[in-house]
């Protein structure tokens, strides 16, 4: 891990079990390097501005400002192995590196014991995995279109169709559909087609963001393309 991946770990850590603290020896044992290396680290995180102290005492250590972290959360084990379990495939779903962030940070937060005890539950659940190898460069492909749609703009793409045939695409990203057999789909306004299309994200071979704005376009234009599926949007609530 280089330094800038390992300063940005050690406030994700500390973040997700604020308000506690964490010592310099146990956060050097977490990201295996020496304790005046983490003290190294601190001094140029609260350098940049990030609002870590130190707190004295026989349980002293490092601690972010509550007010930049999230209460206190009352996950229970089954809790969290449920959410673990739902997350079961999500290398091949968008936001799939937030996902496991997430899962960290739920586990992380959680008051030790229950934590192990929530590692010890997960021992009891084993999940049957595909024997679909991933491509070399999915997960990279993926957080391209990630950020389209993020952040709005258009998209350059190389697209197979079911015969395996490429054509070089410009989309204007508009929303992820999961499928029922797991796979997952962009809907896109297709430049090349003039219309809406549905594109699986498995069969993207490449893609690159560019500089255009995609046109703003409501919602329901992308939705009318899927009048012949079930869909329902992800509840947060």
């Amino acid at each position: 891990m280089n330094r800038t991946d390992r300063l940005y770990a050690i406030v994700e850590d500390l973040r997700a079990i604020s308000p506690r603290c964490r010592s310099a020896r146990d956060l050097a044992r977490r990201f295996e390097v020496s304790s005046r290396t983490i003290e190294r680290d601190i001094a140029a995180l609260q350098q940049a501005g990030v609002p870590v102290y130190a707190e004295v005492g026989r349980k002293g250590g490092y601690a972010l400002d509550k007010s930049m972290s999230l209460p206190p959360l009352n996950f229970t084990p089954a809790e969290a192995v449920a959410v673990a379990i739902a997350l079961n495939g999500a290398d091949r779903q968008p936001f799939a590196d937030d996902a496991r962030s997430a899962l960290r940070k739920l586990v992380a937060a959680m008051p030790g014991h229950e934590g192990d005890r929530a590692r010890q539950l997960a021992g009891r659940v084993q999940i049957m995995t595909s024997d679909t190898p991933e491509r070399p460069g999915d997960g990279l492909v993926t957080r391209v279109v990630e950020e389209a749609v993020l952040q709005g703009v258009v998209l350059e793409i190389e697209y197979a169709d079911a015969e395996g045939t490429l054509t070089a695409r410009q989309v204007e990203p508009g929303m992820f559909v999961g499928g029922r057999t797991g796979s997952w789909y962009l809907v896109g306004w297709c430049r090349l087609r003039e219309a809406v299309r549905v594109f699986r994200l498995d069969r993207i071979m490449a893609a690159a963001l560019t500089r255009q704005r995609a046109p703003a376009r409501p919602l329901e234009t992308f939705e009318s393309d899927l009048s012949d599926m079930i869909v329902r949007h992800p509840a947060l609530d």
